[in-house]
């Protein structure tokens, strides 16, 4: 008769460490992860029956993002950039709430609350950090491979490196740019002391629960683009004759936005065209001004008949007064066959002044003729 009640409260005592377990369970897996092994214990979230909140924080993580570097680029530049992230967030102030545990003296329980305070002060601290660089202008790619970055922890008044690798369009204009970085993090946004009544559930050696929020936050990553001249060929005058040297006329625009100063057109040439002078002085070249250079040039006497497609550039000094040089452009020069010396109808023209003499002389030499015949009849009379 005593045995059945025995039965029943042991299957209700493992009933109850089946229950206690579960939750166990699922309190540690719902839980936020953890950046530390020594810490796991210390973020299981409880139910608010099971811990007290003395303390409220007024603080979170505030990331800055800037460039490690010289932020301005090139046209057509593919570059790494360096970014350095920053956490600055503080915290600033703290609120003590009307909490208290029973069966604790004052004393005790005001170290208690205190330390709880100790931990709030976790709150500034950014963990699990993702960042993404974005680019909204379709003159700036940001490559894919490696564009997701990930920071394990940051705490308030650290830094810590991302790298991105981005294309500059050869197109671009001139001018100021801002890169998007979204940053989404975790942060402690809650710490609650963990009571005795935890013991209840089988807990123990955990002294705290703690609320992680999310949150995310949109980056500006300003750089520029260096304001720099282009060129353009707009027009090429003059032909080349076959074992001549002719004089072809070279037309440079500048099409972008800063002068060029001191600037030397400069031409390359190769078998079967030769030049003595390939560079010549064109001056400053304004904005959408353009300059003229002529060069001599020969071609041999075996030259092609065609047009030679050859290279030219242009060398200036920048605003900083550093040398550059444009981009190769190609300039047409046709070569032409040799001029003849008599054309067919000049032959024509000599053929016929050729016979109208041979005529001429015919007709006077008849006529001598006749006279000399004529003089010798007379005398015989």
């Amino acid at each position: 008769m005593i045995k059945v009640p025995i039965i029943k409260l042991r299957q209700n005592m493992i009933n109850k460490f089946t229950t206690f377990a579960l939750i166990l369970l699922v309190v540690s897996v719902t839980a936020l992860p953890a950046l530390g092994e020594d810490d796991e214990n210390n973020f299981i979230a409880l139910d608010h029956g099971y811990t007290v909140d003395y303390y409220k924080s007024y603080g979170a993580p505030a990331i800055q993002a800037s460039i490690t570097g010289d932020p301005e680029f090139e046209r057509g530049e593919t570059a790494d950039l360096k970014i350095k992230i920053a956490n600055v967030g503080v915290i600033s102030g703290f609120k003590r709430l009307n909490a208290n545990q029973k069966r604790i003296n004052d004393s005790i329980e005001e170290t208690i609350a205190l330390k709880e305070m100790g931990e709030e002060e976790e709150a500034t601290t950014a963990k699990d950090i993702e960042a993404t660089l974005q680019s909204e202008t379709k003159y700036i790619e940001v490559e894919s491979t490696g564009n997701f970055q990930n920071v394990q922890e940051l705490e308030t008044g650290h830094t810590a490196p991302l790298s991105y690798t981005i294309k500059v369009d050869g197109n671009i204009p001139a001018g100021n740019y801002d890169l998007l970085l979204p940053v989404t993090y975790q942060y402690q946004a809650n710490v609650r002391t963990v009571t005795a009544d935890a013991i209840n559930l089988g807990i123990t050696n955990v002294d705290y629960s703690r609320e992680y929020k999310t949150k995310t936050e949109v980056l500006k990553i300003p750089i520029s683009i260096k304001s720099e001249p282009k060129f353009e060929v707009t027009n090429v005058s003059g032909s080349l004759i076959q074992g001549e040297s002719k004089v072809v006329n070279v037309t440079y625009k500048n099409t972008r936005e800063t002068t060029a100063k001191d600037a030397f057109a400069r031409i390359i040439v190769m078998s079967p065209l030769s030049t003595e002078k390939s560079t010549v002085r064109l001056g400053d070249i304004g904005p959408g001004e353009e300059k003229t250079a002529s060069f001599e040039i020969k071609a041999s006497q075996d030259a092609t008949v065609k047009k030679y497609g050859v290279n030219s550039e242009i060398k200036y000094l920048d605003d900083d007064k550093n040398s550059k040089f444009s981009e190769s452009m190609k300039v047409n020069l046709p070569v032409e066959a040799t001029e003849e010396k008599f054309s067919v109808t000049g032959i024509a023209i000599l053929l016929i002044i050729v016979i109208a003499l041979y005529q001429i002389i015919s007709v006077h030499r008849k006529r001598n003729h006749n006279d000399k015949n004529a003089s010798g009849d007379e005398n015989e009379y």
